[in-house]
């Protein structure tokens, strides 16, 4: 039967957006002295697999099956760093002690055996507490302000000691991620967890010098960037993870204006970031008025540092978004975040909930197999591996 010319003009179509997505998203991309196969990343997602906070060798397993689908980065699941507030959940893999060190060890070199490159997120929550845990047994919850982000007291503030002690932590994490193989670090600021918690007005009350203008709030990332850069090699790379969004405050805003945003990352710059993995919950949303550059674009713009964009990226029936239902239709698609990348707004995608679902999602793209992506489904995750 011959094809009809509908048909073969949507043939056409599909075999040239395979090869755009192939041009565009297989590129090696550069994030300090570190090259990453590709423009594709996988983006933290927190799983609670770890007992003791061990990775076993299901984690390697899982990370390692998707570095060998084609993601050029991984980034872990968020890994507490070694201070006694840092984080209570049992599951959640530490990333400080020896069997749990050596557990990591064993997933870096499944990832590289695999092709792929891999950072560990460095994690410290402060004041943020997940629905029905119990308190801390040893040390309560700290934070700048002893304040969690919906403006209630819980904890206490952060003295002196506790920025340095916490602050070493972070270093101390950095330190062994690079002796155990690891190719990068990547800090977690964003979501409302600790170092988001004093960049953000809304939980930073202080009155001394890690509080008041958005310059002062950033002191504490600042320094904790700077003792990891001092804890490494000059060619690891340090990632910062941010996000204007909080937990349960999805409205909430670090900055207002690019002048705001720009006060906020260039010391972060100038202290030894490498590359800014800007959070959002939809990459294609303009971050402010009168641009469409999204927060990774903006980053970019204003620091010259090399940006992740994330945010509801994946393939579903077609469209290279998935929107959050009943809040907004997505715009765009598969085109619109090419379109970006060729522009150079960043530099590469985090995906998330897709490659959680289909752990092939990378190969599939990178190889134009569109129709063969696994439709997002939020009931067979808790299944998957």
């Amino acid at each position: 039967m011959t094809a009809t010319t509908s048909e073969t003009s949507e043939a056409f179509e599909a075999s040239d957006a395979a090869s755009r997505a192939a041009r565009v998203l297989s590129r090696p991309a550069t994030i300090n002295g570190l090259t990453v196969p590709n423009r594709i990343a996988m983006a933290p997602m927190t799983r609670m697999f770890s007992p003791g906070g061990v990775p076993g060798e299901d984690v390697a397993s899982y990370y390692s099956r998707r570095a060998a689908a084609g993601v050029g980065l991984i980034v872990t699941e968020g890994t507490y760093v070694g201070h006694p507030s840092a984080g209570q959940e049992e599951r959640v893999p530490r990333f400080h002690g020896e069997e749990q060190l050596a557990g990591w060890a064993k997933v870096a070199e499944a990832v590289h055996a695999a092709g792929g490159t891999i950072v560990p997120q460095l994690w410290h929550i402060g004041m943020v507490r997940r629905q029905g845990q119990p308190p801390f047994a040893d040390a309560p919850a700290v934070g700048p302000s002893g304040l969690r982000i919906d403006g209630t007291e819980d904890g206490r503030a952060m003295t002196r000691r506790d920025i340095d002690d916490v602050i070493g932590a972070f270093a101390e994490a950095a330190a062994a991620a690079e002796r155990i193989g690891f190719d990068g670090v990547e800090l977690h600021g964003a979501h409302g967890y600790l170092i988001d918690q004093f960049l953000w007005a809304g939980t930073n009350r202080r009155t001394d010098a890690y509080g008041g203008d958005p310059l002062a709030r950033a002191k504490f990332a600042v320094e904790v960037v700077a003792a990891v850069r001092a804890a490494v090699s000059p060619g690891f790379p340090v990632i910062f993870r941010f996000s204007q969004w909080k937990q349960d405050a999805y409205d909430a805003r670090l900055a207002e204006s690019p002048q705001e945003l720009e006060a906020i990352l260039s010391p972060l710059a100038a202290a030894g970031v490498d590359a800014f993995h800007a959070s959002t919950r939809r990459y294609w949303i303009p971050e402010f008025e009168g641009a469409d550059l999204n927060l990774a674009g903006w980053t970019k713009k204003l620091t010259g540092r090399p940006a992740i964009t994330v945010g509801s990226v994946g393939l579903d029936g077609g469209d290279f978004i998935r929107a959050f239902q009943g809040e907004g239709a997505a715009v765009g698609g598969l085109d619109n975040l090419l379109d970006r990348m060729e522009r150079e707004e960043f530099d590469l995608v985090a995906v998330g909930r897709a490659l959680l679902q289909d752990p092939e999602w990378a190969a599939k793209v990178l190889s134009g197999r569109f129709g063969e992506l696994a439709p997002y489904d939020p009931a067979s995750i808790d299944s998957l591996s």
